[in-house]
Parts: C-alpha cells; sequence; structure tokens
C-alpha cells in the first residue's frame, strides 16, 4: 500500500534506524529458514535521508552545438545506500526533462536544486520519494541544451532523442560518462541491473517513446502520459494550424541561456524546415515514433486525458493501434481531464498500479498485473470501469451517414447513405468553434452543418480512433475544416476548459514516500473539477482541404470544384447513455483550436460523398439496436433551446508540460 500521511513524517533518525532493521531482516535470514517465496511488492527498508545522491555527465557522442566537442548530458542521480553497500544491484525509473530548471514539474512546478557544491537536493515528483527506500534507482536527466546539459534542443528531434538514450546505454555499461561535465574522471554505473523504466508527462513522455523506438536494450517498460507520437500532429492536423508558432519558439523557451547564445544553427533549422505551410518536411519525419513502434521491445502503460487540448488524444491513439500492430505488451488509463497527470486526479490507486507495474518490469515480481484488465476508462468524474482489451474485441467500424432535416444544417445521421445530389452549406466564422455549434445544435446557424441521431433507446459505446470523410466545395482557395462528435444530453463531466483542466488544487497535502528536509514527498491534494452540461465533446478532428490529394502537401484550391477528404479524429471511449442523441457536426475554423485560413469560404457538403467511420463495440447491429425502439421519457437534453456545455477552449501555448494552467 502507498504510504499516504496527513501528519509530520518520521524524524530522519527513526527512519534510518526502521530501515536498518527491516533491511537485515530482508537480507539475512534466521538460521534454518526455508527459502522465502518469491517477492510480490518491493518494500521501504531503504534510508531515503541517507541515500546517495550524486550527479555524471553522460558523452552523448554528438556536438549538436557545433563547438568541435562531444556534448555531455546532466544526470542527477539519487539511489539507496544499503544496497551499494551490500553490492546488491537495483534497476532505474528515469524522467528525461527538459523543464527541470525553466518551468518546473507537476501540479506545483517543481525545479530541481542543488547545495552549495552543485550537488542535487530536490528531485521534482514523487518518484525519488517513493521508489528509492524500496530498492530503485531515479535518475533525472536535463535533454541536451538545458539545465547543466550541452547541446541543442532540437524539439523531438536526434538531440533530444539519443541525449536520453545515451543514458540508458551508459547505464548497460555501453557508453561513457563523467564526474563532471568538463572533466575526464570517468563514472561507472556498475550499481545497477541495467534494467530501466522510463517515465513523464508531456515532453517527457515523448521522449520515452522516443527512446523506446529505438529499441534500445535494457529499456524494459515506458509510462508516457500524455505524450506526444509525432510532432507534425502536435502542431498541424493534415495541414491545418493548431498554433501561431512553431518548434523554434519552444526550443528557445526550454533552452539554457547558455544554449541560446551556441545554439542558433539549430533555431534556424527548426525555422527553415518546419514551413508554417503544414507541408510535412523531413524535420517531421525525424520526429514521428509511429512508423517505429515495430523497433519497441519495452512494455508501455500510457495514460492519456480524453479532453487534453495540448498534446490531443489522437498521439495516444495513432501510437497505441502500432504497437498492437506489432504485439507490443501495454496497459491504458484513459481519464475525463485534460493536460492533468494521473497523481492528480487518482492520486492513490496511480502510486499503487505504478508500484506493482515497476515491480513486475524492473524487478521481475510475478504480482499479476500483466494479467489484470489491460484498460481503465474514466466514465464520470472519479467512476472508472475496466476492459479485458482495448478497444473491447466487439469493436468494429460502422460507417454512419449524414442526411437532412426538417431545416437547413439540422440533420439526420443514420446507417443509411443520403440521396445523390443532397447536400448542405456552411460559412467559415473563426469567431466560433465547437461549444458555439453544440448549443445550437437544433437550430439552423450559417456557421455549421450538424447531423443528429433519435434519442437513443439503449446506451452506445464509442472505443478507438474515428475518422470522417468530407467532400466539400468550397468558394475561395483556402479551406479548413473541423468535424466534432458530440452527446447531446445532460451530464455532469470534468470541466477540462477551466483552470486546473478537470481539476482543483487543495490546501491539504498528503504524503508519498520519505522526506528529507530539501525535498518533501507531500504533495497538494486535488479534487474533481466539475460542471453541469447538456452537452459533451466526445471528439474532435480538423484538416486544412488544400491536404486533399497529400496529407503532408497543401495546395490551393480551385472555387467550385469538390474535394474529398479524411479527417482524423481523436481516440475516446465514451458512453452515449440511453435517452441521449449523437451528433456529428462539421464546420470550418474550431476556434481557439486551429487557426483560421486566409480566406472565409462557404463550403457546400455532398451528404451522399461524406461519412463518420466510428468504432462501435458490437458494431453496426448495436448502432441499429440503440436508434430504434423506444427511449427512456426523461434523459433527453432540451431541444429548440441553446445548450449548455463547458466553457470555450482556452487558447493555449505550444508548451506540452508545464503545470495545469
Amino acid at each position: 500500500m502507498p504510504i499516504r500521511a496527513r501528519s509530520t513524517l518520521l524524524s530522519s533518525r527513526s527512519f534510518i534506524v526502521a530501515a536498518t532493521a527491516a533491511l537485515t531482516a530482508v537480507l539475512v535470514p534466521p538460521a534454518g529458514a526455508q527459502s522465502a517465496a518469491p517477492p510480490r511488492e518491493s518494500r521501504p527498508v531503504h534510508s531515503y535521508d541517507n541515500a546517495i545522491r550524486e550527479s555524471v555527465w553522460v558523452d552523448t557522442r554528438l556536438d549538436g552545438d557545433g563547438d568541435g566537442r562531444s556534448d555531455r548530458v546532466a544526470v542527477d542521480i539519487v539511489r539507496p545506500r544499503e544496497a551499494a553497500q551490500h553490492g546488491r544491484k537495483i534497476p532505474v525509473i528515469m524522467d528525461a526533462s527538459p523543464y527541470y530548471s525553466c518551468c518546473g514539474r507537476g501540479n506545483e512546478s517543481q525545479k530541481k536544486t542543488y547545495d552549495a557544491n552543485g550537488n542535487p537536493v530536490q528531485f521534482p515528483l514523487f518518484y525519488d520519494n517513493y521508489f528509492v527506500p524500496r530498492g530503485y534507482a531515479f535518475v533525472a536527466v536535463d535533454l541536451a541544451g538545458t539545465n547543466r546539459s550541452d547541446g541543442c534542443v532540437d524539439v523531438g528531434g536526434h538531440s533530444d532523442i539519443h541525449s536520453a538514450k545515451a543514458v540508458v546505454d551508459w547505464l548497460n555499461g555501453r557508453a561513457r560518462a563523467y564526474t563532471s561535465r568538463t572533466g575526464t574522471e570517468r563514472a561507472a554505473a556498475g550499481w545497477t541491473t541495467g534494467n530501466v523504466g522510463m517515465i513523464g508527462k508531456s515532453w517527457d513522455g515523448t521522449i520515452a517513446n522516443g527512446v523506446a523506438a529505438t529499441g534500445v536494450e535494457g529499456l524494459k517498460t515506458v509510462v508516457p502520459i500524455a505524450a506526444i507520437s509525432s510532432w507534425y500532429d502536435y502542431y498541424f492536423a493534415k495541414g491545418a494550424p493548431l498554433y501561431d508558432s512553431g518548434p523554434d519558439w519552444l526550443s528557445n523557451y526550454v533552452d539554457s541561456p547558455d544554449a541560446r547564445a551556441r545554439c542558433q544553427a539549430v533555431q534556424q533549422r527548426l525555422v527553415d524546415e518546419a514551413p508554417r505551410t503544414g507541408d510535412r518536411t523531413g524535420l517531421w519525419s525525424e520526429r514521428d515514433y509511429v512508423p517505429d513502434a515495430r523497433k519497441v521491445r519495452a512494455s508501455v502503460f500510457a495514460v492519456h486525458g480524453m479532453q487534453d487540448l495540448n498534446v490531443r488524444p489522437k498521439h495516444f491513439g495513432q501510437w497505441w493501434d502500432a504497437l498492437a500492430a506489432h504485439g507490443v505488451e501495454r496497459k491504458v488509463w484513459l481519464s475525463q481531464t485534460g493536460h492533468v497527470d494521473p497523481f492528480d486526479f487518482r492520486r492513490a490507486e496511480w502510486v499503487s498500479t505504478l508500484h506493482r507495474w515497476f515491480d513486475h518490469y524492473l524487478l521481475g515480481y510475478d504480482n499479476g498485473i500483466d494479467r489484470e484488465p489491460m484498460a481503465d476508462i474514466e466514465r464520470a468524474p472519479d467512476q472508472w470501469s475496466t476492459d479485458r482489451a482495448w478497444p473491447p474485441r466487439s469493436t468494429a467500424t460502422t460507417t454512419l451517414r449524414p442526411g437532412t432535416g426538417a431545416a437547413p444544417g439540422v440533420g439526420t445521421l443514420a446507417l443509411k447513405p443520403a440521396r445523390p445530389g443532397t447536400t448542405e452549406t456552411f460559412t467559415d466564422d473563426p469567431a466560433l468553434g465547437e461549444t458555439d455549434w453544440a448549443a445550437d445544435i437544433d437550430r439552423s446557424t450559417p456557421a455549421k452543418a450538424g447531423f443528429v441521431t433519435p434519442p437513443l433507446s439503449r446506451e452506445l459505446r464509442l472505443s478507438g480512433s474515428s475518422t470522417v470523410t468530407v467532400t466539400a466545395t468550397p468558394t475561395t482557395t483556402t479551406a479548413h475544416l473541423s468535424a466534432v462528435l458530440v452527446d447531446l444530453g445532460p451530464a455532469t463531466i470534468r470541466d477540462y476548459t477551466a483552470a486546473g483542466e478537470g481539476i482543483t488544487t487543495l490546501p491539504e497535502r498528503t504524503c508519498w514516500g520519505a522526506s528529507t528536509t530539501g525535498d518533501s514527498s507531500c504533495f497538494k491534494e486535488t479534487a474533481a473539477r466539475t460542471a453541469a452540461v447538456d452537452y459533451t465533446v466526445v471528439s474532435r478532428g480538423w484538416a486544412d482541404l488544400g491536404n486533399h490529394a497529400t496529407p503532408g502537401t497543401g495546395r490551393p484550391l480551385t472555387p467550385g470544384t469538390a474535394y474529398t477528404i479524411t479527417l482524423d479524429l481523436h481516440a475516446t471511449d465514451h458512453v452515449v447513455p440511453a435517452g441521449h442523441r449523437l451528433a456529428l457536426i462539421i464546420g470550418g475554423t474550431d476556434k481557439d483550436l486551429i487557426d483560421p485560413p486566409s480566406t472565409r469560404p462557404s463550403l457546400t457538403l455532398d451528404l451522399a460523398r461524406t461519412a463518420a467511420r466510428l468504432p462501435i463495440p458490437g458494431g453496426a447491429a448495436a448502432f441499429l439496436r440503440a436508434t430504434t425502439g423506444t427511449p427512456p421519457p426523461s434523459a433527453a437534453a432540451p431541444r429548440g433551446s441553446r445548450l449548455d456545455g463547458v466553457g470555450e477552449p482556452r487558447p493555449t501555448s505550444p508548451i506540452p508540460g508545464g503545470d495545469n494552467r
């Protein structure tokens, strides 16, 4: 069980005495005792206060900053002293991050701290406090170009990934490290088994994905939380820009001050090779880890918020599907939050599950976690369900067709295709977005076309990634498209557009492991921040219609010509309750989520050539059963009036990480 206390921790002295006694009991069995049964859980038998804290600099064998010297990355380590004294080798939990000095980690934006001699004092987050007493080392790596490391930040490219991979290589005896940034005294990693588990949220988890995709030996598991799988998809959606800046801005944001001065060439490459046209260049291909899922040897425990509007759930969905195609052992938690760490939305269960996960994959304990259900899904705030496999094995892609209704822009959604020649028209309004469209789903408005099922007679589940194929005729030379799936019906959900993105931070603290004067294990508690709504956006996706011929290459449109393009919607798992309706909305610019085109087009949809392909457990038969029969009388959203949802998405800076702002 995790340590969870609201009172003052044991004094350092009493903790050391207790830990030493426990360690002796573990290492020296009574005379004549039978051999112990294989352990199933690591215990906090080591002193955290007395742990070894050290820094080394690993040689990456790259010269990213062009100074004629091989770059070294700073690696701060905390590990149990007792294991070293007894010659016991231990595994490593590793978080490689660009944020340790510029921005901080976790809900409280913790940074690394050092004493007057440069020795590490505080390691952000709870991993060190909790796992070092249990016989693990924790390793915090400054990515190249950040904090105390040489080199340059290249935003998910070779330098980012290789600077972290080099540390895994060093831990397995395949690379060199030194006791200082410029000195010649070597540092060995003879204290470790070489078994490494990488973990981290956002950019940190992205590095874990990228290193896993190299197939590096010794990396046994990765735990990517809200992580990127393709940097092109972080900045663009089939050519539609998601932000008004590129990776050069992000590199400059996290570079250390001296790296900014020496990394001008890298900065310029990030400008020149990442054009804001949305064209996919070689720079983006280098930063796409999905094609290399076939190389992954590590198990993967992924966590993602289904309402994450920073690192959007497409990243999880395409990575998960690629891992599944290559038989990678995996597990997933999907929450209702935005860009939030599970430590801040399901703390006790997260610490316990992560503990068992690392015990199994890094220590080799047979604790059964590999045989448990694959997926945990948050159905309502703090209410979770599990699935033996995800998506469920009965899931089948089901094609739904839009049709016209009684009023313009207020249509139907069913299995039957529309008659040839049936159309709907809307005009892009960059001042509006998905919350406006959904609020007016039952009314004719000029900026969207909506298509809705009848009230459901039984619940309908969506599980996985969807696509929407649109055939549209624009009136101008540029056009952006958005497709949104909406559950129309009353619910209480996490308020993912508010500050905290679905959580509220409380003043009370709980403690997870041991503490020192400079590194507390006690963190502020959180609670779900909720909103009562008339509708819930389930999934969304976008595209630049100019990318119709080639997803990574845009071209001007010819007004009056019909074009067909497929939008990739974000992975989700959502149950539409009986009495609710499922809606597909197609519009132009989704305010604050994509940037508008250079013109303001009207678009005419060819409904006979437009379709949504949704992952439905039970397939078309399940959809048919849910849309026939008599629905319950009181579970539908009110019709004819403007519906209430969460607030408009807040404009976000292109920073994959930091706190929950």
